[in-house]
């Protein structure tokens, strides 16, 4: 079992990371759960804008690629800025939409790269956005073809105002975020193992074939 944690905070490494430390607890119980799990900042990377597997000029996104490829679990890890998702991870997002109109991602049953993998997610910032970007980041991903189980994010917000982040607040001792986290990487692991033995068996290219049978072109009125 591989997991892959993407951690989406503006912060290039080694500066810190309150989202950073929030995929740290993460990826220590996935490691205590017998996964071997792989933690990146996508700032460290040259990521182009767009939604293309490469883009050229020095594009590491294909690196980021194949790890998605290899791994069973991916969690994106966001801060909050604005109430919204940081725009490193919309540019994930943005990217792996690349699967829907290139070659080379899909089987002989016209599935997705993505199907069989799950996806969580982990937020974290000041004020109010956690159920947002959460809403935003798991819906994506079920879009894109990833397995979402039950009960897949956690977060930590702090009070409203400027003030303390997730380790100056002490939130690595709160309840409720340190409840929620254990419940998501259970819940990870137990559908990535169930997903591995019993995969998926839609065959997609079936049911495209049978919707065009019963459906109208689109240059005919």
């Amino acid at each position: 079992m591989k997991a892959l944690i993407i951690n989406c905070t503006l912060k290039p490494s080694p500066e810190f990371s309150n989202t950073g430390a929030l995929v740290k607890k993460a990826a220590q119980q996935l490691k205590d759960s017998g996964v071997q799990t792989e933690v990146i900042r996508l700032v460290d990377y040259n990521i182009k804008p767009g939604n293309s597997t490469n883009i050229g000029k020095d594009d590491q996104w294909p690196l980021i690629l194949e790890k998605i490829r290899k791994c069973d679990i991916l969690i994106i890890g966001t801060p909050i800025w604005m109430g919204h998702l940081a725009s490193t991870a919309m540019r994930v997002i943005e990217r792996l939409d690349a699967i829907f109109h290139e070659d080379g991602f899909t089987n002989e049953m016209g599935q997705f790269i993505t199907y069989n993998k799950v996806a969580g997610c982990l937020i974290t910032g000041n004020e109010d956005g956690a159920h947002s970007c959460a809403a935003q980041v798991l819906w994506s991903m079920q879009e894109l073809g990833f397995t979402i189980p039950p009960n897949v994010n956690a977060y930590w917000v702090g009070m409203a105002g400027a003030g303390t982040d997730y380790v100056e607040a002490g939130g690595e001792k709160f309840f409720y975020t340190n409840y929620t986290l254990r419940w998501m990487i259970a819940n990870l692991v137990w559908f990535a193992k169930l997903l591995k033995t019993n995969p998926i068996g839609t065959d997609v290219n079936a049911l495209r074939h049978l919707a065009k049978q019963e459906s109208t072109p689109r240059n005919e009125k």
